[in-house]
């Protein structure tokens, strides 16, 4: 363990399984408490021993950050907790595809209430407590982390609302960057390639027949190279602000 993030709080969305977890246990072997959120209590608390075993310190919340006000209560009750709130990692996503005619409503709605609204509801509880921990934080700066896709840079036929979602995370992000950046709270946004993660297994199984196919041969990406990727960031010196960082399987163009 080092002690990179000795003193900090973070709090991590969709931490049950893939980037998020393995997000956890980055930042967690830097020295930060971290509060791990997402909807499987047996998850979550399989990831608490696991970071507790090695060393660190967790807490779980059960919730569902679609629900806004319980959103609020998981940066509340982290900052009641811990005592304040450091770093916020919006990890939690999901991406259902298909062909636009055949797309369901009740799918395009489910990626904006996550994606998009659950961010939302989560970054705006968690400002005011990231700009107090900024002006008198261990560190003196804090960090407001967005995980996006490569799906917020480039389209293809299929993810037309999840492209929607991701391409939004990516300008918010920017726009955040340039406006509380003269207050020491860095805003980045991590865009990942395909990865070994969950995240596909929602689609239909004709959908996941298409997206494996495209992948078959490949080496995917591990969650841990991106919670690597995510532990950089929120590491560098006070005057350094990592904003974006894509990264993808070397063999997929």
């Amino acid at each position: 363990m080092s002690d990179k993030l000795s003193g900090c709080v973070a709090l991590v969305t969709g931490a049950s399984s893939g980037i998020g977890q393995a997000t956890a246990v980055e930042l967690a072997s830097h020295g930060a408490k971290v509060a791990v959120v997402a909807r499987r209590k047996e998850r979550l608390d399989e990831l608490v021993a696991r970071i507790e075993s090695a060393g660190g310190t967790a807490t779980a919340i059960v919730a569902d950050i679609t629900d806004e006000a319980a959103a609020e209560q998981v940066v509340a009750q982290t900052v009641e907790s811990d005592g304040r709130l450091d770093i916020l990692v919006n990890n939690a996503g999901v991406m259902l595809l298909g062909p636009t005619p055949e797309s369901s409503l009740a799918d395009w709605k489910r990626m904006v209430d996550l994606n998009v609204l659950g961010l939302l509801y989560c970054t705006h509880a968690a400002i005011p407590h990231l700009l107090a921990a900024a002006q008198d934080g261990p560190r003196r700066v804090s960090d407001l982390v967005n995980v996006s896709s490569i799906g917020g840079r480039s389209v293809r036929p299929g993810s037309q609302v999840y492209n929607l979602t991701k391409w939004g995370v990516g300008a918010l992000s920017e726009s955040m960057r340039q406006e509380l950046a003269s207050k020491y709270l860095r805003v980045s946004v991590i865009e990942p390639g395909a990865t070994r993660t969950e995240l596909q297994e929602a689609n239909r199984p004709e959908i996941l027949a298409q997206i494996r196919s495209r992948q078959d041969g490949f080496e995917l990406l591990d969650p841990q190279d991106v919670a690597d990727a995510i532990g950089y960031m929120v590491t560098r010196p006070r005057h350094v602000n990592v904003n974006e960082i894509m990264v993808r399987p070397t063999e997929i163009a």
